[in-house]
């Protein structure tokens, strides 16, 4: 049987930052308050003259070389965004170009936070049906274009960063399964306006009108508390359905939204700290990029090692959410 194995990673961070001393600046918050209602410190954030196709190369080049596959080798690009440099063409066929994947098809998912791990479910498919060899899924974020820097509420959360994976073929031997074991993914359109960009589509395509401003816009209060339940209960759906338990996962790698999100959902599956791989202080929310990153500054510290049972969990607007479960 063939399976779906992440066979390198990469990330690619701005060095540019947008620290709690500079938001002071802007509007009314303080350090104190923001470290203690997010847990965040400080924001990557492009250059002007960076795209989020400029990102995604850079983190892409990075796992392809981790993971010894040159770029006429991948078959397919799959780049999970909601901030692509235009309306069309794709992030993906931008990078298509760029890295020379000159037999590889392209296209971008939005599934804004839980874009990488849905676009990691979309490319284990394709493998495991043989359709590809090597599959290179990307998730690659600039929402400081789309961020209002004069809303506290969302300014101090989102940032800017890609991370990618080349997901590669590989035969089952034995009962020995790596890669990607099996995934979850959920939505509920219900509450889309808890967390959207109003303007700029074509429902509201005048963002000269206040209301339709191009600018993320956020509830925060209720987007904690369903982002909590249904992060926890994706994980352990997806649990049942592989026949893991909590105390089998190495590391769990969630959604860097929120601190204060990311401790209740591991109080709520009785995760310990020690088993958490967290970056939201440094790296901020860049929504579809957050877990790739994760992983990767994870597997590059010596962490995250070979045959480690790792799980990610994501939750995002649309409402959408998300579980993955991977022997790396």
């Amino acid at each position: 049987m063939i399976q779906a194995v992440i066979q390198g990673t990469g990330s690619y961070l701005p060095e540019k930052r947008l620290t709690n001393a500079d938001l002071e600046k802007l509007v009314e918050t303080t350090d104190e308050w923001i470290l203690e209602r997010t847990g965040i410190a400080e924001r990557p954030m492009a250059a002007e003259e960076q795209a989020t196709s400029d990102l995604a190369y850079l983190a892409a080049q990075q796992a392809l070389a981790s993971a010894g596959v040159t770029p006429e080798e991948i078959d397919l690009i799959i780049v999970a965004t909601v901030s692509g440099d235009f309306p069309f063409p794709s992030v993906a066929c931008l990078l298509q170009q760029r890295l020379g994947c000159t037999k590889a098809g392209a296209f971008d998912v939005s599934a804004t936070c839980v874009g990488f791990i849905t676009a990691a479910q979309i490319a284990e498919q394709y493998i495991k049906a043989g359709k590809h060899q090597h599959v290179l899924v990307v998730g690659a974020e600039t929402l400081s274009r789309i961020t209002d820097y004069t809303d506290r509420t969302t300014c101090i959360i989102f940032s800017d960063g890609a991370g990618a994976a080349v997901l590669s073929a590989q035969e089952q031997l034995n009962d020995d399964i790596h890669g990607i074991i099996g995934s979850d993914i959920g939505a509920n359109g219900e509450h889309f306006d808890l967390l959207y960009v109003p303007g700029g589509g074509s429902r509201y395509p005048d963002t000269t009108k206040p209301e339709n401003k191009p600018k993320i816009v956020m509830n925060g209060n209720k987007i904690f508390k369903l982002a909590v339940h249904a992060m926890t209960d994706s994980v352990r759906k997806l649990l049942e359905q592989t026949g893991y338990n909590a105390e089998q996962i190495k590391w769990v790698v969630p959604h860097q939204a929120n601190k204060r999100i990311i401790d209740a959902v591991a109080r709520n599956l009785k995760v310990p700290d020690e088993k958490l791989i967290v970056t939201v202080k440094e790296f901020a929310n860049n929504s579809s990029a957050t877990i790739p990153i994760a992983l990767d500054t994870a597997v590059k510290a010596g962490r995250i090692q070979r045959g480690d049972l790792v799980l990610m969990t994501s939750f995002g607007g649309g409402l959408v959410w998300g579980s993955l479960l991977v022997r790396y």
